[in-house]
């Protein structure tokens, strides 16, 4: 946000510095004009200004497009002024939409409404005591968004406007002014005539294309500077094409990427901005092009991008086999690379094997890939048993390769062309899940940047493998459970059904019996029923599960249903309160048999858990569209952090197996899949101050 300070731009001893420096300037107003028209011509603005901020006024000393009435008197009213803000402020201040500001001040600034200015980018001019006194102010027609070069290099044209300890302005003249500036900046810039000859080329970019940082240009500089350019397409670049040959013939260009490849090095990328260079009346004095290196910008932006890229087809591939080849292609079109292989660590044999790769150069595989690594051996195997990433730089070279697999995985990849080496670990976490090794063609030497990105991708895949493996164990432990049940619920039915009516006949005639006989037939007579019931309720949620148990629909009071199996809880409980509040009917679709034993199961429940006498509440209502069962108890409730787990299968609460009470841990299993198959919901939630509340809702019709 902008803020205005009066006490600043009002301060005594700042005034009197301005005062004095206005009085020594007579005869020295017109350097400060080229500084002005460069840094509009350099942050590619309309208009520029180069000031003194005074009490009530300021004065400019320099300017540039700037309207004609400031152009005729140089005095600006403190009201039109937006420079002010950089000598209250101290440092940079930045507008990039002055209509857009949310402080009344700027929105419905005079620039705005009058003159059309938006936005604007103002830095201080100091004295020698450090004291603010001005500003160098660019000026833009439409919103901007401004940068950090942008800053920098208005704070460099900023630094090049000396004011002394006597306050006088001074600037160098036109020639050595311009040149000094243009050397000290860290972008490159390079200038030609209006014939098209290279005039002025600044040591930045001199080092750009290796050249010593001053001197006369070689003669055959435009030849030279053409070998080693070329466009984002990597085409070789005509001088013709160049931004600055470009700009020469009127055309504006504004940060294009243009690429630099000098012998012995990477390539280098540029964004470049050049501009016709227009004199009075209009005519076409030359070209200038300035150049930031933006290489590490777009090799992060690269990188992102095949991280995205590598997202999108783990995200729809099935397993790492299948996702291999696209995800090594993203890898190595983003490396510029021309091949690379994935190998995982295999479950059962514990041996790291290739499941894909990707070769762009058309040559044949000729036992390339798919080799079996050996740990602690060649590249792959090295960073396999270590578990770090390892880098050969030049493998012809490398005098750590010896055994004789290293000697023959050497051999192949020379064939192949193949120079340099690059392995990571897959991993997720702790756990090591593969390796991914890339191959490139030619000599690489920045093994940091690249294990970066190879780490990010390794990591991708990790955590890719990593959930495959825990979604194929969960199917694999659903399908044991579930074939767990079945054995179960199929081959205890049988001879159960004959245990438990033996045992019934037996408790039933036992007369003849001694006492103790008597009880040991009820105790088998019971504990035989018991199991008969969990065998039942296994192939019950066996059915339900599978769609093999088809409810039996039909139009049913709910109502009617839970009071009675209150009424049925009350005839098997002592000490039992039951409080209801029921409709006089609830009618809905629903297998009748099997929605009562859900009621049931839950009031058995509730009523188990709680202590004796104490309330068990059971309430029924219509909600909007839906009819919703709440039985909420006042017992021991269930721990929070186990309740998202209470209708799992065989599941019991901690608190349940503490106090050693009875149960099979499947009666809330099946009352979700019943109340599920219905169509409904049933949860869990906290009564307060203790018990636990149950709550089931059944669509009203189907």
């Amino acid at each position: 946000m902008v803020v205005l300070d009066e006490s600043v731009l009002g301060n005594p001893v700042r005034l009197a510095a301005v005062e004095q420096a206005m009085r020594t300037l007579p005869g020295r107003i017109g350097h400060p004009d080229d500084v002005a028209a460069l840094a509009a011509r350099m942050l590619g603005t309309p208009m520029a200004a180069v000031t003194l901020v005074g009490d009530h006024e300021e004065h400019i000393l320099g300017l540039h497009g700037v309207p004609e009435p400031f152009r005729r008197t140089r005095r600006v009213p403190m009201s039109h002024s937006v420079c002010k803000y950089a000598v209250s402020a101290g440092h940079v201040v930045l507008c990039a939409d002055m209509a857009a500001e949310t402080e009344p001040e700027l929105r419905e600034h005079p620039l705005v409404r009058e003159y059309g200015v938006r936005s604007f980018l103002t830095v201080p001019i100091r004295n020698d005591d450090d004291r603010p006194i001005g500003s160098i102010t660019v000026l833009d027609g439409r919103p901007r968004s401004w940068t950090g070069e942008h800053t920098d290099m208005l704070l460099t044209i900023a630094e090049t406007l000396v004011v002394t300890a006597g306050f006088e302005v001074t600037a160098l003249d036109d020639g050595a002014f311009l040149g000094a500036l243009l050397q000290s900046l860290d972008a490159g810039v390079i200038a030609c005539n209006a014939a098209g000859r290279v005039v002025f080329v600044n040591k930045a970019m001199r080092e750009v294309r290796g050249l010593p940082p001053d001197g006369p240009l070689p003669d055959d500089y435009q030849e030279q500077t053409v070998a080693v350019l070329s466009g984002p397409d990597q085409r070789p670049m005509p001088w013709e094409q160049t931004p600055l040959m470009r700009a020469l013939h009127g055309e504006q260009v504004l940060a294009e990427d243009v690429h630099a490849k000098l012998p012995g090095h990477r390539s280098r990328v540029f964004g470049t901005t050049a501009r016709p260079i227009v004199g009075a009346g209009g005519k076409l004095l030359g070209a200038v092009a300035v150049a930031h290196e933006v290489t590490a910008l777009r090799r992060a932006e690269r990188f992102r991008a095949c991280h995205i890229a590598v997202d999108y087809v783990l995200k729809r591939a099935v397993d790492a086999r299948e996702a291999a080849p696209e995800v090594l292609r993203a890898v190595t079109g983003t490396l510029g690379w021309p091949a690379a292989e994935l190998f995982l660590i295999d479950d059962a044999t514990g041996s790291l094997e290739a499941v894909g790769h990707w070769d762009s150069s058309g040559f044949d595989p000729d036992g390339f890939f798919g080799h079996t690594p050996v740990p602690g051996e060649g590249i792959t195997g090295r960073a396999w048993q270590t578990g770090r990433a390892i880098w050969v730089p030049d493998i012809a070279l490398s005098r750590d390769l010896r055994t004789e697999h290293e000697r023959e995985r050497v051999e192949i990849c020379l064939r192949r062309g193949v120079r340099t080496a690059l392995a990571v670990p897959v991993r997720d976490g702790g756990t090591l899940f593969g390796v991914l090794t890339c191959y490139a063609g030619t000599q690489e030497y920045e093994p940091d940047l690249l294990t970066v990105l190879l780490d990010g991708v390794a990591a991708q895949i990790g955590v890719f493998v990593s959930r495959r493996r825990a979604e194929e164990l969960g199917r694999q432990l659903a399908r044991a459970q579930s074939d767990f049940v079945d054995l179960v619920g199929h081959e205890l039915r049988t001879p159960l059904t004959s245990i438990t009516a033996n045992a019934t006949i037996l408790a039933e005639e036992s007369a003849g019996l001694d006492a103790d006989c008597r009880q040991m037939a009820r105790v088998i007579a019971r504990n035989a029923a018991a199991l008969q019931r969990i065998a039942d309720t296994l192939l019950d949620l066996a059915g339900l599960d599978s769609g093999h148990l088809v409810l039996d629909r039909h139009e049913t009071d709910f109502a009617s249903l839970v009071a009675e199996a209150v009424t049925a809880a009350r005839r098997g409980a002592d000490r039992l309160t039951l409080v209801t509040e029921l409709p006089a009917a609830l009618p809905l679709p629903a297998d009748a048999e099997r929605l009562r034993q859900v009621v049931d199961d839950l009031l058995s429940n509730a009523i188990r858990y709680s202590p004796p006498g104490a309330p068990v509440h059971v309430k029924l209502r219509v909600e909007g569209s839906m009819a919703e069962l709440c039985i909420a108890d006042q017992g021991i409730g269930m721990p929070a952090d186990e309740r998202a787990r209470v209708f799992d299968r065989f599941f019991r609460g901690s608190n349940v197996r503490h106090q050693g009470m009875s149960g099979s841990g499947l009666g809330l299993s099946l009352a979700r899949a019943i109340v599920l198959q219905h169509g409904g919901t049933i949860r869990l939630e906290e009564n307060r101050p203790s018990g636990t509340v149950v709550r089931v809702r059944l669509p009203l019709s189907s």
